[in-house]
């Protein structure tokens, strides 16, 4: 079995196979809102089903099997879905990418996109999920986002961004340009609050060493990238000599229906 499934930006694919278990712990977890939210705007119950696209290690598809939905993950890196069936075996994990889902048309009742949507934000994309919803379909696209407005985490983006380069981000806004999308509905918002709270070394380190960009450097630029967090959090009186920090989140949630 190949570590990619077909291909993916070139940042994902290595930063994603060589820092998987880091995204794991790293990552924030969702509002407890979102079950809500899922079972309202998607429709998910108990004999739907719902495809998990770009699904990681699952920390959004765990959101998903509580809604008591079939639940399907798929995701290129062979890393991620080996953490992803670890920790949920419940869940069928397939390999597959976002222009060659591995189900058939008009197969599924809804179809989200969790901090994945960006990377494959084109028409082609939208077509292949067009084609497996089911006429009524949900599409859902979300995303966590650290509240910029905070000095020290504005100054935490400062640090990586000069590591970028062309790797797609939802800050940019790129994906946006896909829509609107003959055969769904305009796309509908919703937003919620919440914080990541753990060790500064899980939700500021590790959460950030996960980052693709990051992930992907070499191993002294990103001991470089590290030095200057773990310098921002000695400097932080907030942050410095903490042995649990919180980090503001917001949630955005966005949500369209296959009308043809």
């Amino acid at each position: 079995m190949n570590d990619i499934a077909g291909p993916i930006h070139h940042a994902a694919a290595k930063g994603y196979t060589s820092k998987a278990e880091m995204y794991a712990r790293g990552r924030p977890d969702y509002p407890p809102e979102i079950l809500d939210w899922l079972r309202e705007r998607l429709g998910l119950e108990a004999g739907k089903s719902v495809v998990d696209l770009g699904a990681g290690t699952g920390k959004f598809t765990r959101y998903l099997a509580r809604t008591g939905a079939r639940v399907i993950a798929v995701e290129p890196v062979r890393q991620m879905r080996e953490q992803l069936a670890k920790a949920l075996p419940e869940v069928e994990v397939l390999e597959g990418t976002a222009t060659a889902l591995p189900l058939p048309d008009n197969s599924v009742d809804a179809l989200t996109c969790a901090q994945s949507f960006h990377w494959f934000a084109t028409r082609a994309a939208l077509a292949e999920i067009h084609r497996v919803l089911k006429p009524g379909g949900r599409l859902g696209l979300i995303w966590n986002m650290r509240d910029e407005d905070i000095e020290w985490i504005g100054r935490l983006s400062e640090i990586i961004a000069p590591y970028e380069g062309d790797a797609p981000r939802f800050a940019k806004g790129t994906w946006r340009q896909v829509f609107p999308f003959e055969g769904l509905t305009p796309l509908q918002e919703d937003h919620f609050h919440h914080a990541h709270t753990g060790a500064p070394e899980d939700v500021i380190i590790n959460r950030l060493r996960s980052v693709s960009f990051i992930a992907a450097l070499p191993a002294d630029e990103e001991a470089k990238v590290v030095a200057k967090m773990r310098a921002l959090i000695d400097a932080t009186p907030a942050l410095a000599g903490k042995d649990e920090i919180s980090v503001p989140y917001s949630t955005v949630a966005y949500w369209a229906e296959k009308i043809a």
